[in-house]
């Protein structure tokens, strides 16, 4: 009996025992769980790499709306056309959102920094960016922005029509968005803040998708034509 009630007791203690421990991990966890949105969602500030991904981001949505624009009233392909439209639409969405962003965070439009200087700061262990993509840490801003047309190439287009300037706009489209891909890659290195996370994963998905829509494009138009001026 005596050897009964003991191994009974020492159930009982290991019982006990088991549920503290679960207790404490599961306080501990819910604290640390705590701790870490609290962290992902502190607001960002004036010089962070959120706000500099999103003033610099609206600039190149911007450049993306005008070339956009500006071979939709030339070409007459209903494919090009069509692209062209969506691509306005989306990024002047996403300028829009990014504006957004910074009107709720209480931080100006533009900054005191030079542009891309937040892609000088140094990747967060962890963050969702990589090595090649993202992860090197630049010694001074970019003399210019990843993809960005220069006033050449965009007087360039906008001379253009036809076929010509359905070819200069896929070819300056392509690099444009893949400048974009290595800004949001950049900023998922550099950040955890939900929202831009997001943004970003997002900008990275679509703009892959149609750099490989406008590369077949590109690639079927035909490859004689005579530059065409206005």
């Amino acid at each position: 009996m005596d050897q009964e009630k003991s191994a009974s007791g020492g159930l009982r203690t290991r019982r006990t025992i088991a549920i503290v421990v679960a207790v404490f991990v599961l306080v501990f966890g819910a604290f640390a769980v705590g701790r870490i949105s609290t962290q992902q969602t502190v607001t960002p500030t004036d010089t962070s790499a959120e706000a500099g991904f999103a003033r610099d981001m609206q600039v190149h949505h911007d450049q993306a709306v005008e070339m956009s624009m500006m071979v939709r009233d030339e070409t007459t392909d209903p494919d090009v056309r069509r692209l062209a439209y969506d691509i306005a639409l989306g990024q002047s969405q996403g300028a829009g959102q990014l504006y957004g962003y910074l009107a709720d965070w209480n931080l100006p439009q533009s900054s005191s920094q030079p542009p891309m200087t937040w892609m000088t700061l140094p990747p967060l262990s962890g963050a969702g960016g990589t090595h090649n993509h993202g992860g090197a840490t630049l010694k001074e801003p970019l003399a210019t922005m990843p993809g960005y047309a220069t006033d050449a190439q965009i007087a360039k287009l906008a001379s253009l029509k036809g076929v010509p300037a359905e070819q200069e706009f896929l070819t300056l489209m392509i690099a444009h968005h893949r400048g974009g891909i290595e800004m949001a890659q950049y900023v998922l290195a550099r950040s955890t803040y939900p929202p831009i996370v997001t943004f970003a994963r997002s900008l990275v998905s679509v703009q892959t998708s149609e750099i490989t829509n406008m590369q077949a494009m590109l690639a079927a138009l035909p490859r004689t034509a005579v530059p065409t001026t206005k």
